[in-house]
């Protein structure tokens, strides 16, 4: 059941499994066809407020950690459907972001692998 992260204009692949998209906005110049994704969970993506403020100041980045954590907290519905997902097998979580190590998509893969439940599965 492991967790992958990987940028959303990157060609898919057999092995990415599930393919999640965790944006709030369609990635520019790509259809359907193309991204390939199982589901587009713009639920369990950062709040437009929150993409926002960080897309405007990088340096802080680790408040952005800490409130979309928050966020995610708050919503363990999107949470669990992410863990079904995981359940199924390798889950790929697409994201749109050209940072590859400042992303959302970092952040919530981390969040998924520290529940407990998952951790003693992987």
């Amino acid at each position: 059941m492991p967790i992958r992260i990987k940028r959303a204009y990157e060609p898919p692949a057999a092995e990415d499994g599930v393919r999640i998209l965790v944006d709030r906005l369609w990635p520019r110049g790509l259809n359907k066809e193309k991204l390939q994704i199982t589901a587009w969970m713009k639920e369990a993506a950062p709040s437009n407020a929150l993409r926002q403020q960080v897309h405007h100041n990088p340096d802080q980045w680790d408040q952005f950690v800490s409130a979309y954590r928050q966020e995610l907290d708050a919503n363990p519905q999107a949470v669990q459907t992410l863990r079904d997902y995981a359940h199924q097998g390798t889950l790929t979580l697409v994201y749109g972001a050209r940072d590859t190590v400042h992303n959302q998509a970092v952040v919530l893969k981390q969040y998924l692998e520290e529940i407990p439940e998952y951790k003693s599965k992987k």
